[in-house]
């Protein structure tokens, strides 16, 4: 299996498949790689789709220090998983939290970003009071793997097919990763310029106002709304969200 190392010595899990204009694939929050084997199948006739498990999650490392979980060192990881392949500009897209690291890679390096794919995602917040709303959350669920363990993973689908070996990493992601710290991401919506995909399950109620907003401030910006999909719309509706992919492929990549 291949891994990069990191500045720290942390080992990063990734898998690459097929050939063509390279697509970046980030999971979401306690889920891992292991969510997109249906796109990854999909896809790789045409394009060269890679995957990575993210800082404490499944066959990544897990770091004792929480000070290596950052919203920075998500973004740095990503680009080193391109670097380790080869791969100087990449689609880059990402489920919930791989959504959101995904416009905090864009604002970082719009230079390797050819086009944007946000899946059941949202982009941050403005106001504080939401934010710290959040955030509270992002604590509880820390809290809630500290004591009960890797079990505590929630029963969605892109989660139950994860494998993960550290609650402290789950925990030190949600601190570290999850939580909020400021609007640059939500305030650089309006600035990008570049084909954008913005896709959302029917029954995801809580990203469907997100989904509304990116599609409304990214300029041009797709809008698609999966019938029967819940958060892991890849997985409640894989031949119609791979359909929509390949479609927006098709006219973003040239």
């Amino acid at each position: 299996m291949p891994f990069l190392e990191r500045d720290r010595g942390e080992k990063i899990y990734y898998e690459e498949h097929g050939v063509g204009p390279a697509v970046l694939l980030s999971h979401g929050y306690s889920a891992s790689a292991r969510m997109w084997r249906g796109q990854m199948e999909a896809l790789s006739d045409r394009y060269h789709v890679i995957a990575w498990d993210m800082r404490g999650h499944d066959r990544s490392d897990s770091p004792d220090d929480p000070a290596l979980y950052s919203h920075a060192a998500s973004v740095a990881d990503m680009a080193a998983v391109l670097d380790a392949c080869g791969v100087d500009r990449a689609v880059i897209g990402g489920l919930s939290l791989g959504g959101f690291m995904s416009l905090a890679f864009h604002l970082a390096h719009p230079e390797r970003t050819i086009a944007l794919m946000l899946f059941d995602t949202g982009p941050g917040y403005k106001k504080d009071a939401p934010r710290e709303e959040w955030n509270r959350m992002a604590e509880s669920t820390a809290l809630n793997f500290e004591r009960n363990g890797v079990e505590a993973t929630s029963g969605s689908p892109e989660t139950r097919v994860a494998r993960h070996r550290s609650a402290q990493g789950l925990a030190h992601a949600a601190r570290g990763m999850l939580k909020q710290r400021d609007g640059a991401v939500i305030e650089s919506l309006p600035a990008i310029r570049i084909p954008t995909l913005v896709l959302v399950g029917a029954m995801d109620e809580r990203f469907l106002a997100s989904a509304e907003y990116m599609a409304a401030r990214i300029p041009g910006a797709e809008k698609v709304v999966l019938a029967g999909a819940g958060h892991a719309a890849n997985i409640d509706q894989p031949d119609a969200f791979n359909k929509a992919v390949r479609g927006f492929l098709t006219r973003a990549v040239a």
